[in-house]
């Protein structure tokens, strides 16, 4: 038997840094996989960070002047994933405490 073998009081248990273990997927199994923006590492999906931003096609002061004749300026969606090393070096996410990192936050 197992307890035989070894004394379950002294089997040392992994610790757990975040409650979500870093990632959002909950249980779906395994998740696709999206490279960096910045260094180009493999992260999957739902461990990566997402930034989006829009970006005007057109320059700021040719825009103010269209925008005040009346006209319609389209934007195009950049949206960028970065992994968590690269997300904390450009200060998207902040460095936690120990006790601040088990919780996910609001939304």
């Amino acid at each position: 038997m197992i307890s035989e073998k070894y004394d379950l009081a002294s089997v040392k248990i992994m610790p757990i840094k975040r409650k979500s273990r870093g990632r959002s997927k909950g249980q779906k199994g395994r998740s696709g996989y999206v490279q960096c923006s910045m260094c180009g590492e493999l992260v999957p999906r739902d461990k990566a960070k997402k930034a989006t931003r829009r970006v005007s096609l057109v320059d700021p002061t040719l825009a103010k002047e269209l925008r005040q004749k009346g006209a319609y300026l389209p934007g195009r969606v950049d949206t960028r994933y970065y992994c968590v090393s690269c997300a904390v070096h450009l200060g998207l996410v902040k460095v936690r405490s120990k006790e601040s990192r088990k919780s996910r936050g609001r939304r």
